[in-house]
């Protein structure tokens, strides 16, 4: 599974071969959650407040290039790293 950012302890990845609609994973310590790109809103698992709070205004800012890596994957098997928070 390609990591694709990392920021704060958090880490996000995205399969090339994933089902839809699009979405991410993510992970902090041994918490896990599916996140929808684009309604950003956790489909499944669990993380932390604060930590979700971070991962869904990260999705928010760089929805696009989280699409733009979705797209990339499903017909080029390519997927980008994206600039964590700052």
């Amino acid at each position: 599974m390609p990591l694709i950012c990392e920021f704060l302890g958090i880490k996000i990845f995205m399969f090339w071969d994933e089902h839809t609609p699009p979405h991410f994973h993510a992970q902090y310590g041994n918490d896990k959650a599916l996140v929808s790109i684009e309604k950003a809103v956790v489909m499944k698992g669990f993380l932390p407040s604060r930590q979700l709070k971070l991962v869904l205004a990260w999705c928010e800012l760089h929805t696009d290039e989280l699409l733009r890596n979705w797209e990339s994957s499903k017909s080029h098997g390519e997927i980008h790293r994206i600039n964590p928070l700052s």
